[in-house]
């Protein structure tokens, strides 16, 4: 790619974050817009402004930046949790580490690189020169500077394993002082147990009764067994619409908006008296809920204790003689848990595990699809070859610059959009049975997708190395990384400033929000309180972070033209997701910063990336000492990462008997535990058994049975 090429993309991509920037602060303005871009406030109740029109809603304004930047970690902490705490963690982490990069790489390493020969390039028309020029392959081969590069790698290795440190260190605190902090919670008490033996003449409640009665007769509190529920569960939602609808049709003052189709949204199927179709669609669903209220019980169940203790020890002791009965698991959070797979069985969980694994592998391989295309995307001489009518067009200067520094990153980050929705699909259908669960091995998948096809995939293919058998022997993976890598410096740079940049802002107006409430107000007839706060989906945006942490730990020593684009990324994150974190996203869940080891991991693996490059580099460039000396470096990486892991993953994994205790000690002088206790009884009940709370303006005599059996 050449460098105007570059400047091209940069000046594309810069002019949409101002484009999105300038849209927003003006829509955000707008009352009607809200529930887009401040639905946490309108869910709390707050008021959003006067209705009457001011002429400062037409202008934009960047008081929205000085807010969000002053949102301290206390406050985020007491508005979304710990991990949002963690999440904005990540950006700063990020900013820390490659700001000192940057000052290394661009300020030290890039002049070296620019000014070697190896690539024997004509320095006098800066704007048409490739961009290889400012990489370590344009080092001289042996040429003594390398070891600048070498020692570089040491001391940015250093630097990072330092933060890393730190940042475990500073978060394990705050996990830590949150729960010691913290009111009783229904998780802290509570087990769930599986595998139920059936006892013949017994239901599984009285069965969990008696066992848990002689051999906790002094800890046990309550139990909560699960049911066959899930057709319910559907049933009652569709029933909370309906009844939603029939509230919103009896405010309206004028009898004729209350016809309408019946059909699908609204457009279509014959034209009826909606009030009187709705209620007869809720006697329906009445009749049936009737039906399915008496489900079965399945060998699974909640059960809480008295104390953290109790539950603890009730957690990570066997509980029966055969292994495979009395199983117990960590309880999620009432608000966390996720019903429908309580009732799978041994093989449908097993079957789905199989079939999940082989879904992402299939995916995997099909992705390379779009990437080859994009690789071809990136050499003109190529296209020309695969389209020769287009020859005449990609030969203008322009076309040519945005096909090769705009477009491949424009359309990889268009397939790329649809992988973490599937990887959440792959997860909910495992047996997980929390919503945190489910978002923590979404975002597994989808960091590991996006390492192997984002990174090794466009690596790779645009290499003539690009042959799996060269990792089948393990001392060819460095020199074939130090090929492979350096040449796809140019690709990335346009990738992190498309993805990075103008997907950051982008993440500010809302698009799809905004469209969806558009369309519902206008011709749904939706009113302006029928609207749901989103979650930060950190599944896909934790990937994508650490995506560009691989890039720029990889990239450090190779092309450090890279590292002031990530930089920026970085600081534009910070300011855009404390904003939304705030005002738009309110927390489903809360794992207690479980995110942070899946930080730290990734991390520790660039780290171990840029090693094993910088190992075959070294031999490429006949520096042997060097790349013998580097060896070391890799192992120190792993043993600094086993003792971090030691260190500080335990308090990720489970509380301290000395934390349960003093907490359980503490709670015995609160005049409050004996209501948490009467609470917690019925915490986890199942939602689709327990009372609905429809909205008030409701009332009809013959779906009222439906509306308050427990």
């Amino acid at each position: 790619m050449l460098f105007s090429a570059l400047l091209t993309s940069v000046g594309i991509n810069l002019g949409l974050c101002a484009v999105f920037s300038l849209l927003f602060s003006v829509l955000r303005k707008q009352p009607g817009n809200a529930d887009v871009y401040a639905p946490r406030f309108l869910a709390e109740g707050e008021s959003q402004g006067t209705s009457r029109f001011e002429l400062d809603r037409l202008f934009p304004s960047a008081g929205w930046v000085a807010r969000a930047w002053s949102v301290s970690d206390d406050e985020l902490l007491s508005v979304s949790g710990l991990d949002a705490v963690v999440f904005m963690r990540i950006f700063v982490f990020g900013f820390k580490v490659f700001s000192f990069a940057t000052a290394v790489g661009v300020l030290l390493l890039l002049p070296f690189n620019y000014m070697g020969n190896q690539l024997s390039l004509d320095f006098t028309d800066l704007p048409n020169k490739s961009l290889e020029s400012f990489t370590i392959s344009n080092v001289d081969d042996g040429s003594k500077r390398l070891w600048i590069h070498f020692s570089a790698v040491y001391v940015f290795t250093v630097f990072v394993c330092y933060l890393l440190y730190a940042e475990y260190d500073h978060i394990s605190s705050k996990r830590l002082a949150c729960f010691n902090s913290s009111k009783p919670k229904p998780h802290q008490f509570t087990v769930l147990v599986r595998s139920i033996p059936a006892l013949p003449g017994k239901s599984y409640s009285e069965v969990i009764e008696s066992f848990f009665m002689e051999y906790y007769p002094s800890a046990y509190l309550s139990h909560s067994v699960v049911r066959r529920s899930s057709k319910l569960k559907g049933l009652i939602n569709e029933a909370d619409k309906v009844c939603r609808k029939l509230t919103h049709l009896k405010t309206l003052d004028h009898s004729q908006e209350r016809f309408g189709r019946a059909g699908f949204l609204g457009l279509f199927g014959p034209k009826v008296d909606l009030l009187g179709h709705y209620e007869k669609k809720l006697e329906d669903i009445d009749y049936n809920v009737r039906l399915e209220r008496s489900s079965k019980e399945v060998a699974a169940a909640f059960v809480s204790f008295k104390t953290r203790f109790g539950a603890a020890v009730a957690l990570h002791i066997r509980q029966g003689m055969k292994p495979t009965e009395w199983t117990t698991e960590p309880s999620p959070d009432p608000d966390d848990v996720y019903w429908p797979f309580f009732s799978a069985s041994f093989f449908k969980r097993w079957f789905c595990n199989v079939a999940v694994y082989a879904a992402c592998a299939v995916l995997i391989v099909l992705f390379l699809i779009p990437v080859l295309i994009v690789q071809g995307l990136t050499h003109l001489e190529q296209l020309e070859i695969w389209f020769p009518f287009l020859k005449g067009v990609l030969r203008l200067e322009f076309v040519s610059e945005v096909v090769t520094g705009y477009l491949p990153s424009l359309i990889l980050q268009m397939f790329l959009s649809l992988v973490p929705p599937t990887m959440i699909l792959f997860s909910s259908i495992q047996g997980y049975i929390a919503l945190s669960q489910i978002e923590r091995s979404a975002c597994f998948k989808v960091l590991w997708f996006m390492i192997w096809n984002i990174f090794f995939a466009n690596v790779l293919s645009g290499s003539v190395l690009y042959r799996f058998q060269v990792f089948l022997e393990l001392k060819n993976i460095p020199s074939m990384l130090a090929v492979a890598v350096p040449g796809q410096a140019t690709f990335f740079i346009a990738y992190v400033v498309t993805s990075g940049w103008t997907n950051t802002a982008s993440e500010l107006l809302q698009l799809n929000p905004l469209f969806l409430s558009f369309f519902k107000k206008r011709f749904c007839n939706a009113s302006s309180e029928e609207f749901d706060v989103p979650s930060i989906p950190y599944h896909r945006e934790i990937p994508r972070l650490l995506l560009f942490g691989l890039l720029g730990v990889t990239y450090f020593f190779l092309a450090p033209l890279i590292l002031p684009f990530i930089v920026i990324f970085y600081c534009i994150g910070y300011v855009v997701y404390r904003h939304q974190l705030v005002n738009v996203y309110a927390p489903k869940f809360e794992t207690g910063g479980q995110f942070w080891p899946i930080v730290h991991d990734s991390t520790i693996f660039s780290l171990i990336l840029m090693h094993l490059i910088a190992i075959g580099i070294f031999g490429l460039k006949k520096l042997s000492l060097a790349s013998s000396l580097t060896i070391p470096l890799p192992i120190l990486t792993l043993i600094f990462n086993s003792y971090c892991r030691r260190r500080f993953l335990p308090i990720f994994m489970a509380y301290s008997a000395e934390s349960l205790i003093s907490k359980d000690r503490s709670d015995q002088n609160d005049p409050s535990t004996s209501a948490f206790y009467e609470e917690l009884k019925t915490a986890y009940q199942d939602p689709s058994l327990m009372p609905i709370p429809y909205p008030r303006n409701y009332d009809n005599s013959q779906t009222a049975p439906l509306l308050h059996t427990p």
